[in-house]
């Protein structure tokens, strides 16, 4: 069961963050505040998004979204401390058992991400309360339980626990996709687990269950790559996933080439440079 339990965690990433619609044939607006927010995140400037959100909570205080992005900032700077985001971290398994790490969580970080993780559900159920097809508030709980489900599982390494925190974004996430058009980035949430639970050993299946799931990996896939082409912020951290996967499944070139896309796209992010060099020589050594 330990093997699975690394397996079931080794793609949990794939939850975090997910936030703000898409709609078919339209290109979107990426002039806002969470805008702007997530594309500080996707440069590795903390400091930069969460004062973009500051300011977002001061002219929109109603809004779940500032609060659930803010959640997700702070889960960002863990995982670049701690090296989690480092595509080789995900290559090997063990990393994934519950109980090792090789750092230890920021306490006072834990601190303010659960409190910015209740800020945006007291929101978002206010909102719901009055409207239930709210789309900020049914992603910010999308990205509320996300954000748990990631810290959980890749910051605490409570591997577990992250399986049964998974689940609770699907509800907001179904809402999102059926509605006309759908709302593209919460694909994500529901490709990411088909990918994961594909994933598994055909006799963990029995322990883990996710209403809706299959666990098809190709349609897991396929609905990271929606998200990848229209999703309106969550695009880039959709092809890192798609090139985790690539690595994963030792399709080099793709990695690559997504890698050094993202890398063109936040020249200020050095991890995105770092991983589009490592991807390019796996895949020189695999044509030898």
């Amino acid at each position: 069961m330990a093997a699975a339990a690394r397996v079931i965690a080794a793609l949990l990433l794939a939850t975090a963050v997910s936030t703000g619609p898409a709609r078919a044939g339209q290109e979107p607006e990426r002039s806002g505040p969470i805008d702007r927010a997530l594309q500080r995140l996707y440069s590795f400037d903390f400091p930069g998004g969460l004062a973009v959100l500051d300011a977002a909570a001061r002219t929109d205080p109603q809004n779940p979204l500032v609060a659930s992005v803010r959640a997700a900032t702070y889960l960002f700077m863990e995982l670049d401390r701690m090296r989690i985001l480092d595509t080789q971290f995900f290559m090997n398994d063990d990393n994934m058992v519950d109980g090792t790490s090789r750092s230890v969580p920021d306490p006072a970080v834990r601190t303010r991400l659960f409190a910015s993780l209740d800020q945006a559900r007291k929101l978002a159920a206010a909102r719901l309360a009055a409207n239930p097809n709210d789309a900020e508030a049914l992603f910010a709980q999308c990205m509320s339980a996300g954000t748990e489900t990631d810290y959980t599982a890749l910051v605490e390494r409570r591997t577990w626990r992250s399986t049964r925190l998974a689940p609770l974004a699907l509800v907001p996430a179904r809402k999102l996709l059926a509605m006309n058009p759908p709302f593209y980035d919460a694909y994500l949430n529901v490709g990411a687990l088909e990918y994961i639970v594909g994933s598994l050993p055909f006799f963990v299946r029995w322990f883990i269950h996710y209403d809706g799931i299959s666990g098809n990996k190709r349609r897991g896939i396929d609905q990271l790559k929606l998200v990848a082409r229209h999703g309106r912020y969550y695009g880039p951290f959709a092809r890192v996933l798609l090139a985790v996967v690539s690595l994963r499944e030792k399709k080099y070139s793709d990695a690559e080439e997504l890698m050094r896309g993202l890398s063109q796209e936040f020249p200020e992010n050095a991890l995105f440079r770092r991983e589009a060099a490592i991807a390019a020589e796996k895949a020189r050594r695999a044509k030898r």
